[in-house]
């Protein structure tokens, strides 16, 4: 049950997949074909910014090198350009499955429709889809929902810049103004709140839909984030992928603190030159969930629908590293086990 788009989609096939890994893999030879006899065979869609963005794309990286190694599986990495359209998602993740690729893994919400329309003509192929289960349209028998309880850990890095705050003025900057990024802005500000409730939380977002070049902006992040520091905020939490680079930058001039998102961005070396101002992240182990995935395949045991990584399954947490919040763990703590206790209901929506 293949669909064919015109006879030019199956003659490019194979050669879009293998160009495409080349520029697509962030420098990674993913793409030549790593895997062990009889292993899996991968292919991977990244969301803007691809492997090398500081942030969510490099933790799902992460996922994968870790099965690639255990596994011994082959895999090809596409990665996603910017102001692409949902027909240029589709015609990826279609090379793929062309190619025989199998399990098919897309990383960001923006894949939901192409997927959906993919998965039903290669019903023998299984996917995943990184941030997003919207039943009808990207559900179904063969695809795995991976989703985050990113409100939770939002919440707790909430908290810690409530503490460390001096003016009781902290900021958020979202890539993008998405139903997903929006959790995570209700979680840090509940999370303000619990602490100081007069406390003031400035907030922008980089960029509107369909425009999402905000994962992937540096100089808006850091325009943004000067804003807020100079209207009094000394604690700004970045949840804008690679635009967070700008956000740290702009606190390392002006002598504020940051706070990074999805990997513990304190110890990437791409941002050693601003590291000292990331008091913790908030880390959501994308990671964690594509290796779950691949080793369900790999075991004979997917399971499709949405399995939810929560504080209480580690799917999110606050670093640590860096120590500069050591003082202040013990609250952390104690507001984590409200949360996995249900004592505390974080909120989804502002």
């Amino acid at each position: 049950m293949r669909r064919k788009r015109g006879g030019a989609l199956a003659a490019i096939a194979m050669a879009g997949v293998l160009a495409l890994s080349a520029c697509g893999g962030g420098g990674d030879d993913s793409g030549a074909g790593g895997g062990g006899e009889g292993g899996l065979k991968i292919g991977l869609a990244y969301d803007i910014g691809g492997r090398g963005d500081q942030s969510f794309n490099d933790s799902a990286a992460r996922g994968l090198d870790k099965a690639k190694q255990e596994f011994g599986i082959e895999a090809t990495e596409l990665e996603a350009s910017q102001g692409e359209t949902d027909a240029q998602k589709e015609d990826r993740l279609r090379q793929l499955a062309e190619g025989g690729y199998n399990p098919i893994i897309a990383v960001g919400f923006a894949y939901a429709g192409p997927l959906g329309k993919v998965a039903k003509d290669y019903p023998d192929v299984k996917f995943a889809i990184i941030d997003d289960y919207t039943p009808g349209t990207d559900d179904g028998p063969n695809i795995a929902n991976l989703t985050f309880a990113e409100e939770q850990g939002s919440f707790l890095v909430g908290v810690a810049a409530a503490l460390k705050s001096k003016t009781g003025n902290v900021g958020f900057v979202g890539g993008v103004n998405t139903p997903l990024i929006q959790k995570f802005e209700a979680g840090y500000q509940a999370g303000v709140k619990a602490v100081k409730p007069d406390a003031t939380v400035q907030v922008k977002y980089l960029t509107q839909p369909p425009d999402f070049s905000g994962f992937n902006d540096p100089a808006k992040g850091e325009t943004a984030a000067n804003g807020m520091l100079d209207a009094g905020a000394d604690v700004v939490y970045a949840a804008a992928g690679g635009s967070g680079s700008g956000v740290f930058r702009a606190a390392k001039d002006k002598g504020a603190m940051g706070i990074g998102v999805d990997s513990d961005q304190y110890n990437l070396p791409s941002l050693a030159d601003v590291k000292d101002v990331i008091i913790t992240s908030m880390v959501k182990s994308v990671d964690v969930a594509v290796y779950d995935f691949i080793k369900s395949v790999n075991d004979n045991q997917f399971k499709a629908g949405n399995k939810v990584y929560d504080l209480e399954a580690g799917g999110v947490q606050y670093a640590t590293s860096g120590g500069k919040i050591d003082d202040i763990t013990p609250r952390l703590e104690e507001y984590k086990q409200k949360i996995i206790s249900g004592e505390i209901k974080v909120p989804s929506t502002t």
